[in-house]
């Protein structure tokens, strides 16, 4: 009679294994997992800044064109260590399990940052309307939105994915006193966590000028 019990008791464990979402990386979070994710975001003593250094990828700066320097693969877990990480006090373990809470499906982002460079850098010479004309061409500002000609390609594992929610946010260095100058921008896409599936998962910036770059993510390897 026992040994029937058991028995049914596994097949059932079987059957929710089998029936409940099974990804490489942590997802859904556990309310032990957000735990684990709000102390280490709080301990401020490196340990999110190692975590964030294992879910990104950096590249070398290019001879020409705009510098792709690094794609960063943000888990579930690492945006709720991130949330705990930006703050300091007044934030409890009970309120981080709310915020995940309230949050609802839970997300992957993928974050591009892009920097300009010397031969891609804050101006640009506008478009010749009149080549007999002997006068000099004046240089002008890059618009702030350049990061639009950037073409971005998602993989899960083989398969391409699409739909996210895109968005990019120019960047700039401000002096004291003087003016702000373009210096970057920096892409997110979002994506529902289930998205991805596969144990691994790549992304490919292609730039307007200079050659594409690729991130390759063993997801078994993340948080």
């Amino acid at each position: 009679m026992h040994s029937v019990a058991r028995s049914g008791v596994a097949i059932i464990a079987a059957l929710a294994m089998l029936a409940a979402p099974i990804f490489a990386f942590q997802s859904p979070l556990s309310d032990e997992s957000v735990r684990e994710a709000y102390f280490l975001g709080q301990r401020h003593d490196g340990s999110f800044e190692g975590l964030v250094e294992k879910s990104t990828e950096r590249f070398q700066a290019p001879k020409t064109g705009p510098y792709v320097s690094s794609v960063m693969f943000v888990t579930p877990f690492v945006s709720a260590a991130q949330l705990s990480n930006n703050y300091i006090g007044n934030y409890s373990a009970q309120q981080a399990e709310l915020d995940h809470r309230r949050a609802g499906k839970e997300i992957v982002k993928i974050i591009v940052e892009i920097q300009l460079t010397e031969s891609y850098g804050q101006f640009i010479a506008p478009a010749q309307t009149n080549s007999r004309s002997g006068s000099v061409s004046t240089l002008i500002l890059r618009p702030d939105d350049f990061w639009r000609d950037f073409q971005v390609q998602i993989f899960n594992g083989d398969q391409a994915l699409f739909n996210s929610v895109y968005h990019g946010r120019p960047k700039y260095s401000c002096g004291e006193y003087g003016p702000c100058i373009l210096i970057g921008a920096t892409l997110t896409f979002e994506f529902p966590a289930e998205a991805f599936s596969a144990d691994s998962a790549s992304i490919t910036v292609d730039p307007p000028e200079g050659q594409p770059v690729t991130a390759d993510f063993d997801l078994r390897r993340l948080r």
